[in-house]
């Protein structure tokens, strides 16, 4: 787990991506030549903060955001939220700006109207802020702040070892609303006519969904994926023996609903592990249900 703890560490708010970035592309470019095939890697300006790896001959491929949920510093110490933490007096954010690193406590006041933090200066505008990394490794647990969508991206690393064809996109800013996953689909789309997709992100424990009982296969949330995409992928999981569950949610959405919207003819099935406490700095996961996660996306990036 030492991969996911680093991946959890790394400042990485939706819109502040690059440190993630840069460490993605390094663990790449280190560890590529001892997977089962080496990758063509496209990043840069045209990219943005993004990086696509091709391998083999692709029919499908992953996304898996990189950013976080945080905060934006404004006036006065006051903070304005990125995409949609948990906000709790006593939480511990940190970040830096030009006079230094900071570590503080976020303040709420007015029933989240006014959320500010308790520092001793005050922080520069436009200071993005993140809660402070507690990695936990416990018996059955893993549990951290930004396992949402650190294990998404854990995950897509280690489908990487043993991928010969399929693609992996690395995207941005879906916390806040997406913005990268339109090109990139239209880049993969165009270059090499791939139009399946996984979501590899993660969902929340709620009266349909439960630790431990393997990772979901999502049928909606706030966007409504192809059927017949979704019961092929579902034909596969069966055959499989992986332990697996159904989601059916009437919000929440991802990086499959910006494909939903975008004008290619990208089929897409958000398949991810569960988690609890779903935002805040105690994230959630059983191991188990990470390690169906794992095996689910290999057998399907071999199948589909």
């Amino acid at each position: 787990m030492d991969l996911l703890k680093k991946l959890c560490s790394i400042h990485a708010p939706s819109g502040d991506e690059s440190l993630l970035t840069k460490f993605i592309l390094n663990y790449i470019n280190k560890n590529k030549n001892t997977w089962k095939v080496k990758p063509r890697i496209y990043y840069g300006n045209d990219f943005q903060d993004t990086i696509v790896l091709v391998f083999g001959k692709p029919t499908t491929a992953i996304f898996a955001h990189i950013d976080s949920i945080g905060f934006t510093v404004g006036y006065n110490n006051e903070i304005i939220k990125i995409g949609g933490p948990r906000t709790k007096s006593e939480y511990i954010l940190v970040g830096k700006d030009s006079k230094g690193v900071i570590n503080t406590k976020l303040k709420v006041k007015r029933n989240n109207s006014i959320l500010s933090v308790d520092y001793n200066r005050k922080i520069d505008r436009g200071t993005t802020l993140t809660f402070k990394p507690k990695f936990r490794d416990e018996k059955n647990y893993i549990q951290s702040p930004y396992i949402d969508n650190r294990l998404g991206v854990f995950v897509a690393l280690k489908t990487a070892e043993s991928l010969k064809n399929g693609i992996i996109c690395f995207s941005t800013y879906e916390e806040h609303g997406g913005g990268s996953v339109g090109f990139l689909a239209q880049f993969i789309y165009s270059k090499f006519k791939v139009k399946q997709a996984l979501i590899s992100d993660i969902t929340w424990i709620t009266n349909g969904i439960k630790h431990n009982k393997g990772v979901a296969i999502s049928m909606r949330d706030s966007g409504i994926p192809r059927k017949s995409y979704i019961d092929k992928i579902i034909n596969v999981a069966k055959k499989s023996a992986i332990p697996f569950q159904l989601e059916v949610e009437s919000a929440g959405g991802s990086d499959g609903n910006q494909l939903q919207h975008s004008p290619y003819p990208m089929d897409w099935c958000f398949i991810g592990a569960p988690e609890d406490n779903v935002h805040t700095p105690n994230e959630k996961v059983h191991k188990n249900d990470i390690n169906s996660m794992i095996k689910m996306y290999k057998i399907l990036m071999e199948t589909l």
